[in-house]
């Protein structure tokens, strides 16, 4: 019997000390954000690959009017390395590209690429992943899209999983 109790706390011990068991538990996993479509070079972007391009900070106010510094890359950057085309180059048919933001829970939003090449606007729109210098609160998920003096924030879509640049027909 006592064998038994021994090889169950065993066991159990194992488990509890499995890093994939503790992972599931505390729900630490990485969220990504995959870039795909209309690319030359899709990305799988992790928090830990913002560091390599230039930070941008956008103040916006939040839903109770309070100021917020939001902070993160321009999107038009990660477009950029995705190789979409950008530039003196986004022309002729490309007018026609359009990206589209997805976010885990389903929620979709639309720019055309226009909207964010800086050849055309001065609008910055980023892919924001702290906000106040801190990270972004829980229900917004690891990455948010941050749209710059737009009057509504429905296109600051949060718990960003996918950008995924599209011809129009």
């Amino acid at each position: 019997m006592k064998k038994i109790q021994t090889l169950l706390l065993s066991a159990l011990f194992a488990l509890l000390l499995n890093p994939a068991f503790t992972s599931a538990q505390t729900g630490s996993k990485q969220a990504t954000v995959k870039v795909s479509g209309e690319v030359s070079a899709p990305l799988d972007i992790k928090l830990s690959d913002m560091a390599q391009f230039e930070q941008t900070k956008v103040n916006r106010k939040d839903r109770d009017g309070k100021e917020r510094v939001y902070s993160g890359v321009m999107l038009s950057a990660i477009l950029q390395k995705a190789g979409v085309t950008m530039g003196k180059d986004l022309k002729g048919e490309n007018l026609t590209k359009y990206v589209s933001v997805e976010a885990s829970d389903g929620y979709q939003v639309i720019f055309a690429l226009v909207e964010l090449d800086k050849d055309f606007t001065d609008r910055q729109i980023i892919l924001a992943d702290e906000v106040d210098g801190k990270p972004l609160p829980e229900g917004d998920g690891q990455f948010r899209i941050i749209v710059q003096d737009e009057k509504k924030p429905a296109r600051c879509i949060k718990m960003v999983t996918a950008i995924t640049i599209k011809f129009a027909k």
